[in-house]
């Protein structure tokens, strides 16, 4: 198994505060990075993009180093955000997933907004009726 750079530890603690205060979330190590997911689907994806690695990460994000999550919207929102600058990106890899570059500027309450919403564009409506929104 080949070494790859592992997320900042903050950077996982602040995104698994999020997470894992939602219902039936499962997180779980990824090919690279951490993910979380409800039910057999992801809703939140981060990893570290090191020396242009994974190469479709690095280009899709338009950096060759750092962090950067990948998370699911829908709707007019996922239209806003995959045309959006930096910080977000939109990888070519599935329709409705839009990618965040996580850096000293980031905006930790958009990012926790972005990471419930993933959550109820993805989960069940069981469980999208147990959440409310920030």
């Amino acid at each position: 198994m080949a070494d790859y750079a592992e997320v900042p530890d903050e950077v996982v603690e602040r995104l698994r505060a999020v997470c894992s205060a939602l219902p039936e979330v499962i997180e779980e190590r990824a090919w690279r990075g951490v993910r979380w997911r409800v039910g057999q689907r992801a809703f939140a994806h981060v990893l570290e993009i090191e020396a242009g690695r994974p190469p479709s990460y690095a280009e899709a994000a338009g950096m060759p180093d750092g962090s950067v999550l990948t998370f699911r919207s829908a709707g007019q929102e996922l239209a806003a955000l995959g045309n959006a600058p930096h910080p977000f990106f939109k990888p070519r890899w599935a329709a409705n997933v839009v990618g965040l570059v996580l850096d000293d500027d980031t905006d930790w309450g958009e990012v926790e907004e972005l990471l419930v919403e993933s959550y109820l564009v993805t989960a069940p409506r069981r469980l999208r009726e147990l959440v409310g929104r920030p």
